[in-house]
């Protein structure tokens, strides 16, 4: 037997008492263990050396004095037996955390520093299978510098955990959670700490860190999914907040990642950078996890009344994110619109102009493949916000009735045709064909279109829903440009734009006026008409004539006489203004630029004629500044199409014409009558001689020129069709009933006739003043004829054909009487119950015949 003291404590000794060898070894075992849980000084003599060498290499990387920092050549040590031998890694990583929880239990927070430079050496030097293992005593131990009340060891938590978070591990884990670090990284974004300098490193350490957790997250299957609603109900809020409150500084730059690391940056900054690069990374089904928090915080903090921030925010969102994903944003926004229909004005007025600037930057993709949707939610609340406006108020759910501020809702309704016009702008040629034909759908035509359903608004709101979606089809038509206007506005689209230049409101004909100057101009002429003068030469205007090509003849063909007879009818309006002369001019201007032949020059020529002719007809009752106004368009025009045709007689006898007006009568001309005060007399004397223009004199000299001069000679006369009396408010239903009782009482019994051609005043004068144009007006009269089963309503053509069905079963019913009456019966007559004898009529192949007559 052999007695072993073994130093314990400073002045203990415990004797053992050993047998065998093998006694001895586990004794040795027993005391490693036990020192194992001791300080590294203050071990007595040869018991250091039972110590593991992994052991003896943490301990020497610890200086005496913490101030001295680490060890280097025991670093160096240390990580070559890490390296050499990878198996004692996760022990390592067990002991050094061991280490530092005693040390930040203790305060001693100088060795908290060396222990995590130490464990981010090792982390960036190791990348062996094994790294797992010492991956988790790594994370406790951030985790617990992160659960710490000290600033500074929280932000030295952040960085490690950022060191880390760049490192590209070669094994996968499946078991690692990041859940922690989200939300702690999250409560640092919203630190409220006393001292601002700490304050602000804290916020930006914690924006670092949830940036460490997206890198390290985002792209690895096995791991926790960072786009969960419960992740990204704490990131995308963490980060908004700390962009709020640099929203002074304007959104940078289109492209995310670009900032230099060197420049010291502000929260605000470091957010944004991390913003884009957390959306740069977001896949297709992840959009929407991404932008809803979002969403909900600019609700939650009432944001969108302001517009500025939720503004910069989508900008930064639509320029982050991936271009084929961009429609899924702006489906989110009409979403979240709709669910605000009942929230305030500026509230809605804020998500439309969020729309507005989304759409700009998305553009080709930002509408995606339902269109038609984009625009029919955008129509709804345009109309949902007239209705609010004229009831003055309306139900809410959780606040009971709010009531309306007036210039809130008519901000709104601007916002929405600007948004509306913004996403046609994305769309090609054909699609905002469709967009057009859509819209027109929406606005209830009288007589032609049924209204759309209305919460009691009445005439007033339909009226205002006219102007409003017209108003929208004029931003979509703004920059509108085809080549073939044949296929771009069918008849589905014109008629009914066509029939609103006839209405009685002067701001709804303005409009179709300037919706059609819009579609007609392809070549960016309409600026140098947007004032009526007379142009000595129209050279300096420099403008861009192209050929008329075989599309746009056809076109004119079809359209040319509802486009004069309208220009005709608006100089009528006793409330037409200057504005509406204007673009009266600018449409007579642009058709002469872009649609015009021979035979329209010609016809245009006899307009502006018969305008001369209405200004001078006593008949109309147009006021003076009226008549002076249509005198002045016919001479500006006159003057233009002079020098377009380049015939120096007709530019001269114009010319002459002009000069005399500019002598005499000044108020004829647009220079004294389109003005803010008008230069015109009372009452207006009737004009003769040299002041006005000579059909004849012009017939003569174009005719030399090869124009058709029979035509020439013809005055105009306004051709009216069913469509102008439908525009009059006259309803379809009336128009059909009337016809199909008319065609009624003049079908005969034995003869089927055709429809008795329709007796106006226009028929009579024509009847009764033998006309050179009587065989034209008789080609004009069957091609409308033609043209009102072309372009007719549904309802009218099946009214009209079915009352000709009806005759004709008639008379078939008639036919079928005589050839299936009944043979002569053995009984005569059959008698009903009341004792009346009726005939029995039985079909011919029901008939019994006798068998010698069969064969």
């Amino acid at each position: 037997m052999t007695e072993l003291f073994v130093s314990v404590g400073a002045d203990i000794l415990m004797p053992m008492a050993v047998s065998e060898p093998v006694a001895t070894r586990r004794l040795a075992l027993d005391c490693r263990t036990l020192l194992d849980h001791r300080p590294s000084r203050g071990v007595c003599g040869c018991c250091g050396a039972l110590r593991p060498r992994y052991k003896r290499l943490v301990d020497n990387i610890f200086p005496e004095d913490p101030e001295d920092g680490l060890v280097k050549a025991n670093m160096e040590k240390l990580t070559f037996y890490a390296l050499s031998a990878p198996e004692k890694l996760d022990r390592i990583g067990a002991y050094l955390s061991e280490r530092l929880s005693r040390d930040v239990a203790r305060h001693r927070y100088g060795y908290v520093c060396i222990a995590m430079e130490a464990l981010d050496q090792l982390l960036m030097a190791c990348h062996c299978q094994s790294i797992n293992l010492f991956v988790e005593s790594f994370l406790k131990m951030v985790r617990k510098l992160l659960e710490a009340d000290k600033p500074n060891l929280q932000i030295l938590g952040t960085n490690s955990f950022v060191k880390f978070a760049n490192i590209e591990e070669d094994t996968p884990s499946y078991h690692r959670s990041y859940d922690f670090f989200v939300s702690r990284f999250s409560e640092m974004c919203h630190s409220s700490y006393e001292d601002p300098d700490f304050r602000t490193k804290i916020r930006m350490a914690g924006i670092k860190g949830l940036q460490g957790v997206v890198r390290k997250t985002v792209n690895d299957e096995l791991q926790a999914n960072i786009w969960d609603p419960q992740h990204m109900d704490k990131i995308v809020p963490s980060l908004l907040f700390n962009l709020q409150s640099g929203e002074g500084t304007e959104s940078r730059s289109p492209s995310p990642l670009q900032s230099s690391k060197k420049e010291k940056e502000s929260p605000a900054e470091l957010t944004e950078r991390c913003f884009r690069e957390l959306l740069g990374r977001a896949a297709y089904g992840n959009i929407k996890n991404a932008v809803t928090p979002v969403l909900m915080h600019l609700d939650n903090h009432s944001l969108w009344e302001g517009k500025t921030f939720a503004v910069r925010c989508f900008k930064i969102i639509m320029y982050s994110i991936q271009s084929q994903h961009s429609h899924l944003v702006i489906q989110q926004l009409l979403g979240h619109l709709d669910a605000n229909s009942k929230s305030s004005a500026t509230v809605r007025a804020g998500i439309v102009e969020v729309l507005l600037e989304a759409a700009a930057i998305a553009a080709s993709g930002s509408v995606g493949p339902t269109v038609l949707e984009v625009f029919n939610t955008l129509l709804r609340h345009l109309r949902l916000s007239v209705d609010y406006e004229l009831t003055g108020s309306y139900d809410c759910t959780n606040i009971g009735t709010k009531i309306i501020k007036e210039h809130e809702e008519r901000q709104l309704q601007e916002a929405v045709i600007r948004t509306i016009g913004s996403f046609a702008n994305t769309l090609p040629t054909y699609q905002r064909s469709e967009v057009m034909l859509f819209i027109m759908g929406k606005i209830p035509i009288p007589g032609m279109h049924p209204t759309l359903p209305s919460t009691g608004s009445g005439p007033e709101g339909n009226r205002m829903i006219q102007v409003m979606l017209l108003k929208s089809l004029r931003q979509v038509t703004c920059g509108f440009q085809t080549t073939n206007m044949l296929t771009a506005l069918p008849n589905s689209f014109l008629d009914p734009l066509l029939s609103f230049a006839l209405q009685e409101d002067a701001e709804i004909r303005l409009l179709v006026l300037e919706i059609l100057v819009s579609l007609i101009d392809r070549h960016d002429n309409l600026p140098k008409f947007s004032t009526i003068s007379i142009i000595s030469d129209i050279s300096v205007l420099k403008l861009k004539v192209d050929k008329c090509s075989r599309q746009d003849n056809l076109f004119m063909k079809k359209h040319a006489q509802h486009l004069y007879r309208h220009i005709y009818l608006c100089c009528k309006e006793q409330s037409s203004v200057r504005p509406h002369f204007e673009k009266l001019y600018s449409l007579l201007a642009l058709i002469s630029m872009e649609l015009a032949n021979e035979e329209v020059v010609v016809d245009l020529i006899r307009v502006a004629l018969a305008l001369q002719d209405l200004a001078l007809s006593s008949e109309e009752m147009l006021p003076v500044y009226n008549r002076c106004a249509v005198h002045a368009l016919s001479s500006a025009y006159l003057n233009l199409i002079s020098q377009l045709t380049t015939v120096p007689a007709f530019c001269q006898h114009v010319h002459e014409v002009i000069e005399m007006r500019q002598k005499e009568s000044p108020y004829l001309l647009p220079e004294d009558v389109f003005i803010e005060n008008p230069k015109i007399p009372k009452t207006l004397e009737k004009l003769e001689g040299e002041l006005l223009f000579q059909q004849a004199k012009i017939t003569e000299v174009l005719g030399g020129s090869g124009y058709n001069t029979e035509r020439l000679a013809t005055p105009y006369v306004p051709q009216f069709t069913d469509e102008d009396r439908l525009s009059k408010r006259k309803s379809i239903g009336e128009t059909i009933s009337l016809q199909v009782e008319v065609e009624s009482r003049n079908s005969p019994e034995k003869e089927e006739r055709t429809p008795a051609e329709e007796i106006t005043f226009e028929t009579l004068k024509n009847a009764i003043v033998d006309s050179v144009g009587v065989e034209e007006q008789e080609k004009e009269r069957r091609r409308q004829v033609v043209e009102k089963f072309q372009k007719a309503p549904f309802e009218e053509i099946a009214a009209h054909c079915g009352a000709r069905a009806t005759m004709l079963q008639s008379k078939l019913n008639q036919i079928f009487e005589i050839t299936i009456r009944p043979p002569p019966s053995p009984s005569g007559t059959i008698t009903s119950s009341y004792g009346q004898t009726q005939s029995r009529s039985v079909p011919v192949y029901e008939m019994k015949f006798p068998d010698l007559c069969v064969y």
